[in-house]
């Protein structure tokens, strides 16, 4: 079977995981990627697997969340050319066969050429965006890497740290009670670092490195994986469980992800999961407009009777 990724360095698989990774790759020979079975799998994917928003304003969490309706995989492919969308086939390798099979490969392509990582869990998605669509500045959980499959977009990505990413805010991502929500400064650009992609270019970056994303005037295709390995998954349990403890009127002090003060973090995060509170208390996508590759932006809105989060 042919390789997916080019060969990494001595240099790039030092670095790994502690700076930022430009890959290159030969998604784009793939049938995957295809208007046709990008439209089936527009088509099958669960409500819970599809999230669609319109772009609209600087902070993502207040962007309209956009249902499929009636819309075939065509015609939300349609509406996206023509429109702001953003497209997620959230955890597409769940459920489609030919997907699963490229992240078996490509995670044994980096266990191979990474020993020192271990992933323990791992996801991959497909994300389509229109022309000219923008996200803007926030940050991702686990471990991350976007592989560029058709068109063009700039990634800018920022320190991980102190003033660009505030503790609070990050811990708000953890527990999902944001959408992944950083405060901006227009001085930050200074800092941040621009990476354009064009198809066959990947690129891997800092776990919880700030970014934001500009696609120039084409449509975007993009594959993107996640992974967790013991270190990022202790990162979690840590930042969650310090999200909590501010959440109900504590400072946290400490940052260790090992001793008796983290694994009570543990056993709280453990506990809170289980009670069903995140879901109850964390940010909700809620449908407001549907599909329509005929209106402007791609969308129309919905009726307040047919508001509807995703999957209900």
């Amino acid at each position: 079977m042919q390789s997916i990724i080019e060969p990494l360095g001595h240099v790039e698989r030092e670095l790994w995981g502690h700076q930022t990774i430009k890959l290159r790759h030969n998604l784009a020979s793939l049938d995957l990627f295809s208007d046709d079975y990008l439209a089936k799998m527009i088509e099958t994917a669960a409500p819970r697997s599809i999230a669609i928003h319109a772009e609209g304003g600087s902070d993502p969490s207040t962007w309209p969340s956009v249902a499929r309706g009636e819309a075939t995989g065509a015609q939300v492919l349609e509406a996206i050319r023509g429109g702001m969308l953003w497209l997620n086939l959230v955890g597409i390798s769940e459920w489609d066969s030919r997907f699963a099979e490229l992240a078996d490969q490509i995670f044994a392509e980096f266990a191979r050429q990474v020993p020192a990582l271990n992933v323990v869990k791992r996801k991959v998605g497909v994300l389509i965006s229109s022309p000219r669509a923008t996200v803007h500045y926030h940050v991702d959980i686990p471990g991350q890497a976007i592989w560029q499959v058709r068109g063009r977009k700039r990634f800018i990505i920022y320190p991980s740290t102190q003033p660009f990413l505030k503790q609070p805010e990050l811990e708000q991502a953890v527990r999902s009670a944001s959408y992944g929500v950083a405060s901006f400064q227009p001085w930050y650009d200074d800092y941040g670092v621009p990476h354009d992609l064009a198809p066959g270019d990947a690129l891997h970056w800092q776990l919880n490195g700030p970014h934001r994303i500009e696609n120039f005037d084409e449509l975007s295709v993009s594959l993107t994986t996640e992974h967790w390995t013991p270190e990022i998954r202790r990162t979690y349990a840590m930042n969650y469980g310090n999200g909590l403890l501010r959440h109900y009127g504590w400072t946290p002090r400490s940052t260790a992800t090992c001793g008796p003060a983290f694994w009570a973090k543990v056993g709280a995060t453990a506990l809170y999961r289980r009670s069903g509170l995140q879901n109850k208390l964390g940010y909700q996508r809620i449908a407001r407009h549907v599909v329509d590759p005929a209106a402007p932006g791609g969308v129309s809105p919905l009726p307040e009777s047919e508001w509807a989060p995703p999957g209900s």
